[in-house]
């Protein structure tokens, strides 16, 4: 089974680094917008991976991030699921 929390943490980890923001500078930007967070708490939720809906959304707010492409990952699993066998068609003869 997939491990959303590591797809989310990747997810925000790789918007900040397209933009070149660190922890401190996203501290400083959600800050400025009345979101109490220290770099530290930062660095604590974004290494587990395990933080809210919301926190994720303040944060793609304000480093400008409007769009985001999420993967079709239950095509991915019907990838898996289904054999690329091609199977022959035989007729039963008595």
């Amino acid at each position: 089974m997939e491990n959303w929390n590591n797809k989310a943490k990747r997810l925000l980890k790789s918007e900040l680094i397209k933009r070149g923001i660190t922890n401190s500078d996203l501290a400083l930007l959600l800050n400025r917008k009345g979101i109490e967070e220290t770099k530290a708490s930062i660095d604590s939720k974004i290494s587990r991976g395990s933080f809210s809906a919301s926190f994720f959304l303040q944060c793609l707010s304000v480093i400008g991030c409007n769009k985001i492409t999420i993967e079709d990952y239950q095509t991915n699993y019907l990838l898996v699921a289904e054999p690329e066998t091609i199977y022959e068609k035989t007729t039963n003869e008595k």
